[in-house]
């Protein structure tokens, strides 16, 4: 079969069924995995030569790798210092070893085969755990934060990993003397002056042109001749892009490459994954299927003890570390990588390799099981909350405001009243916020604010003001309507989310509201007036005029906000006259030099009405 039809093959494969099976929940990885497996010998056979696109494939970790690289900025290398470099190292250096010395006495594998193998196992999925973070919506909880962080570490780590397989192999021999490695040192420095002097000047030259596809043709240039080089002078093709990444990581065209090669990092790497897959032997799942079971199960206990261990001694609560360590309790991509390395250059046997990615393959099956097993079960039994905790008593103070959500809105405005030595109750249904507040002193009480019996403990028939800054927008909407019921004569000010919500509350007689962005917003758009060269009562004016046009737009749509196509007619002749009025305002005074007001007003209008559109949905 010819390149050309093998290569046509598997994307129409992939395109089929990767999409299928993301809809079952199967993480891309696996996709592309489970596409190789069902193409190659062991299922259907229809594309039974691998190795004829495994050289394309291969591209894809170069890629990878130098989009990694992208990603390492020193600044936030330091920023996250800690977490990456010190819990990420003593996961992967104590999982490494462990995992090493059970490939030496159970698979009873030489040591450079045991190395390998153990640091191979020891990486976890960046895909797929960030993918399950995400989907749990835990990426920005203290687990999910130092997931990432340890993602980030075996990214880094993998490259000296991949760097060293030719020296485990034997191969320095012949090739790493003193002039060998003073040749890489001389390479690594030409390639910095380079990046420096010529490198970005060039960037610069190729996006004045205006052809802005070019800056895709640049970077591929780029990690392609920096890949040739190595190739040429004997170093690790990975190793090389990794720091051709790193070296371009500050310059300021930077998310332009990433976002160009990342198309084709995606698609050449699930090639890559494609390939590990059709080089699967499914018979042996079938001939030992408890080597591959107790393997993957062996492989997540030892990262979940290592890793519990880990988080436990730098000072984790338990419930943290458990959840972390089930996180990052599988195999991951760079373990097909890096065991495909080592396969080529003779350092671990085909006859071994086999058996550990599906150990790595069953291992990110089963993690997601694990996470709800660890997160619903094991953790519930063995919390010592094991009843809902209930509502806080909340003295009868009388303090004259009340504050209802203490999120980033609600924060703002007690620590404004704090300052002025305004006292107020402050209410909020977020037990960990509640507790979070409390280890800083701070005075937040759990409860619900939609109950009444907890607003009538917060003195709220004695308080004087009630800013109702609840985040979810039916909660918002029940507190509004109790209030308005029962306390009419109370002063409310209320956080909006967005327009739809600004009308529900004045359907209820809500008159102080903010939307929560709006405000920002004006700010930010009189500073973008001013650094375009409009002078400072020009800008103001056009602040100000907007604000009058957006009110009374509010005010025209507020009886017919339900319907759809009568709010785009108010937007277009309310938009029209703002235009005029812009216009009517710039022919009374001279443009500034460089300003073309005409063509400004046009982009206004139509970004107006996108905005305006979006806020709607």
């Amino acid at each position: 079969m010819s390149l050309l039809l093998q290569i046509t093959l598997f994307l129409g494969a992939s395109l089929l069924l990767v999409p299928l099976l993301k809809r079952l929940g199967i993480a891309t990885v696996l996709g592309y995995l489970f596409t190789g497996i069902l193409l190659g010998p062991s299922v259907f056979n229809l594309a039974s030569d691998p190795e004829a696109i495994q050289e394309l494939a291969e591209f894809g970790v170069i890629l990878l790798m130098f989009i990694i690289g992208l990603e390492l900025r020193p600044q936030r290398l330091w920023s996250m210092r800690q977490s990456i470099f010190g819990m990420g190292s003593l996961q992967v250096g104590l999982t490494g070893i462990c995992l090493a010395l059970l490939s030496f006495v159970a698979l009873q594998q030489g040591i450079a085969a045991s190395f390998v193998i153990g640091f191979a196992l020891a990486l976890s999925s960046t895909a797929f755990v960030l993918q399950l973070l995400t989907e749990k919506q835990q990426l920005n909880t203290t687990y999910g934060q130092q997931s990432f962080s340890i993602l980030l570490f075996q990214d880094m780590a993998a490259i000296p990993l991949l760097a060293i397989i030719p020296m485990l192999a034997g191969t320095q021999s012949t090739h790493h003397g003193i002039a060998y490695f003073a040749a890489i040192v001389a390479t690594f420095s030409g390639l910095f002056l380079f990046s420096r002097y010529l490198m970005r000047p060039f960037f610069r030259f190729v996006a004045k042109s205006g052809a802005h596809e070019l800056i895709t043709a640049v970077g591929l240039f780029i990690v392609l001749a920096v890949v040739g080089l190595m190739d040429v002078l004997g170093i690790s093709t990975t190793l090389g892009a990794f720091l051709t990444g790193v070296l371009l990581a500050d310059s300021e065209f930077r998310h332009e490459l990433e976002a160009s090669i990342a198309p084709f990092k995606g698609l050449l790497l699930g090639l890559f994954f494609m390939t590990v897959g059709m080089t699967t032997q499914l018979s042996l799942f079938v001939d030992a299927p408890w080597l591959i079971i107790g393997g993957a199960l062996c492989l997540m206990l030892v990262k979940i003890i290592t890793l519990t261990g880990v988080a436990r001694y730098l000072k984790n609560s338990w419930q943290n570390s458990l959840m972390l360590a089930t996180c990052l309790a599988q195999g991951g991509e760079f373990a097909f990588v890096v065991l495909s390395v080592a396969r080529s250059e003779q350092v671990v046997s085909q006859a071994i390799v086999e058996p550990v990615v599906l150990m790595v393959t069953l291992s990110m099956v089963l993690t997601p099981i694990a996470y709800w097993l660890m997160n619903s079960v094991i953790l519930p039994r063995f919390s010592h909350s094991k009843v809902v905790p209930e509502y806080d008593y909340i003295p009868d103070q009388h303090h004259p405001v009340i504050i209802a959500g203490f999120g980033r809105f609600g924060q703002i405005i007690a620590r404004v009243a704090h300052i002025q030595h305004l006292s107020f109750t402050a209410i909020d249904s977020n037990l960990d916020k509640v507790d979070f507040v409390r280890n800083y002193g701070g005075q937040l009480y759990y409860g619900d604010a939609a109950q009444p019996e907890i607003l009538r403990a917060a003195g709220i028939e004695h308080a004087r003001v009630f800013v109702l800054a609840i985040d979810d927008i039916e909660d918002s909407m029940n507190v509004a309507r109790h209030i308005r019921l029962n306390y009419p004569n109370l002063k409310m000010l209320v956080r909006a989310r967005d327009r739809h919500h600004v009308h529900l509350l004045r359907d209820l007689g809500v008159e102080h509201i903010w939307r929560e962005t709006y405000l920002s917003s004006l700010g930010m758009a009189y500073h973008m007036l001013r650094d375009a060269g409009i002078n400072e009562d020009d800008a103001y004016k056009s602040i100000e005029l907007f604000r009058d046009y957006d009110e009374k737009l509010l005010e025209q749509q507020q009886h017919i906000y339900t319907d759809e196509q009568k709010i785009y007619e108010t937007h277009r002749n309310a938009l029209a006259e703002l235009e005029h009025l812009f216009a009517s305002d710039a022919q009374m005074r001279q443009p500034p030099a460089g300003v073309d007001l005409q063509r400004g007003l046009q982009r206004n209008r139509i970004d107006v009405a996108r905005d305006e559109k979006d806020d709607l949905k």
